[in-house]
């Protein structure tokens, strides 16, 4: 899971109501870690976007300050913590989800989940080595 740059920047107000969420939802963290973001890291990251018209404007959306890197365990933790998260459109997210709560639009929608085992470990990877 990533905070995104928009919710770091609002303060650790907003990062601690969070990572209580995530807590409170069974996942456990393994490791976490703010940092900002190089530009070939996050071209990698987002790669499978890169045919996507919005690539370049999410590439620049992530560079634009650090983010909070996570990494998280739990029993089923990608689809449990693709629920928590909520639809990628903070109006269309259910209520309570964290989009719900901290997405402002469809491009600042406060966080980012992988969307898969084999992508989690990619992106674990690129933000912890």
């Amino acid at each position: 899971m990533m905070i995104k740059p928009e919710v770091v920047a609002s303060g650790e107000q907003k990062i601690g109501e969070i990572l209580a969420i995530v807590q409170k939802a069974g996942f456990r963290i393994e490791n976490m870690q703010m940092k900002q973001l190089d530009r070939g890291l996050v071209e990698e990251f987002y790669a499978v976007h890169k045919e996507r018209p919005f690539y370049g404007e999410l590439c620049n959306y992530i560079l634009s300050g650090p983010i909070v890197g996570l990494q998280l365990s739990r029993v089923s933790a990608v689809v449990k913590m693709r629920e928590l998260v909520g639809a990628t459109n903070p109006e269309d997210a259910a209520c309570g989800t964290l989009r719900d709560l901290y997405g402002t639009s469809l491009s600042e929608n406060a966080v980012h989940a992988s969307d898969s085992v084999e992508n989690a470990r990619k992106e674990i990877g690129l933000i912890f080595g």
